[in-house]
């Protein structure tokens, strides 16, 4: 099993600020040394909240950030379901063009063949492991884009996975996927569960209980020995 702390707050105004100033406090020691501090960022609407609080706690020092995703649907980044587009936004990254961003996708390419240039690219850069890598929750379970039933989901949740993404469908619309695999999310120095609303909160209890872990592929992070997992929740 994980390490696993809960953090419950009672709002969700209060949990954004909370975490948006604990994240930035684990990334500005590195670069007030000059050291590039790395941050991998989840999509969907919950995360927009603290985002908005992050942007402006970092300023000028996101171009001393090496963002990554740690999922994303194979789109355009304007398209308007595009993590890639919303993250920066929320972050107000468009003011800080030169900061590192590790996209997954491409025009005219595969999703495996995207996957193949992001592992590369990372392992070039060398920032692993994350210094902060936040992941969200599905009322399915799914975390990243480990989706009950998907294609690849072996592959991806293999703790002894050898690739750092792995291309991936998501079942109920056929959606071509690109997410991190199992042994980089739990490799992170501070890995962040931000679940918000009382149904995330009884799923994330059922998924804390025994049963196949593909059923509820979040027990995949909360089942890891080497994860050191902080659970940020509010009502």
């Amino acid at each position: 099993m994980a390490e696993i702390e809960f953090h419950e707050f009672n709002s969700r105004e209060e949990l954004a600020k909370a975490l948006a100033k604990t994240i930035a406090g684990k990334l500005i020691p590195d670069i007030e040394i000059g050291q590039f501090a790395s941050l991998a960022l989840s999509g969907g609407s919950t995360p927009k909240l603290f985002l908005n609080q992050l942007g402006p706690m970092l300023g000028e020092m996101s171009e001393m950030i090496y963002f990554a995703l740690v999922d994303e649907r194979f789109v355009p980044i304007h398209d308007p379901r595009s993590n890639e587009g919303m993250i920066k936004k929320e972050l107000g990254l468009d003011n800080h063009p030169s900061s590192e961003f590790l996209s997954l996708y491409a025009k005219n390419s595969k999703p495996e063949e995207v996957a193949k240039r992001a592992e590369a690219r990372l392992l070039d850069d060398d920032e692993l492991p994350f210094d902060v890598l936040v992941l969200g929750m599905g009322v399915d379970g799914h975390t990243a884009s480990f989706f009950p039933g998907a294609t690849n989901l072996t592959k991806a949740c293999d703790p002894n996975a050898e690739v750092l993404f792995q291309a991936i469908t998501e079942p109920t619309s056929n959606e071509p996927r690109i997410t991190m695999t199992l042994p980089v999310i739990a490799s992170a120095k501070y890995l962040v569960l931000h679940i918000e609303g009382s149904e995330k909160r009884e799923v994330f209890e059922k998924a804390m209980a025994d049963g196949d872990a593909d059923e509820l592929p979040i027990r995949h992070v909360l089942r890891h020995h080497d994860a050191k997992l902080q659970v940020y929740w509010a009502p």
